[in-house]
């Protein structure tokens, strides 16, 4: 499969809102598309957000990744969460994950981030063969902790 990696726009908000509400979908929330594209709209308004797109030769949206800067006290200097990887049912298996993650990844450098993270379910075995296929390391030194409001 051929397929385009790009940083996408707010006037992208038809091509990606799909893929996110299908992403959300596949973690057990209910479909709302209106509710997705608000979301993703109020991301790229905000700039608190860098979503890349993968299209392919149909012009079809075939993955995205979006990532939320953050910053390091101690190091003094920016990151990224690699918060969403999703790769559309019919583009699975045609490299289009790896893609996505080496676009994030070039663009985090090509910014001055000086790292980036991601966390991913235990079970999520595809993905984390994904992740270290591309040079990714599980964090052995931190434990992560998580409170839900």
């Amino acid at each position: 499969m051929s397929i385009t990696v790009r940083q996408a726009t707010i006037h992208e908000l038809d091509l990606v809102a799909p893929l996110f509400d299908a992403y959300r979908v596949f973690y057990g929330q209910a479909s709302d598309l209106a509710a997705a594209t608000r979301f993703l709209r109020e991301r790229f308004q905000h700039h608190d957000a860098v979503v890349m797109v993968a299209i392919d030769e149909e012009g079809a949206g075939a993955g995205f990744v979006q990532l939320y800067p953050f910053f390091s006290s101690v190091r003094m200097a920016r990151l990224y969460l690699l918060n969403d990887l999703f790769v559309a049912p019919h583009a699975r298996r045609g490299g289009v994950g790896a893609a996505l993650m080496h676009e994030a990844t070039a663009f985090a450098r090509a910014v001055g981030a000086v790292g980036m993270t991601l966390a991913t379910a235990h079970t999520n075995l595809t993905a984390q063969r994904l992740y270290e296929s591309l040079g990714w390391k599980r964090d052995e030194e931190f434990r992560e902790y998580a409170i839900r409001f």
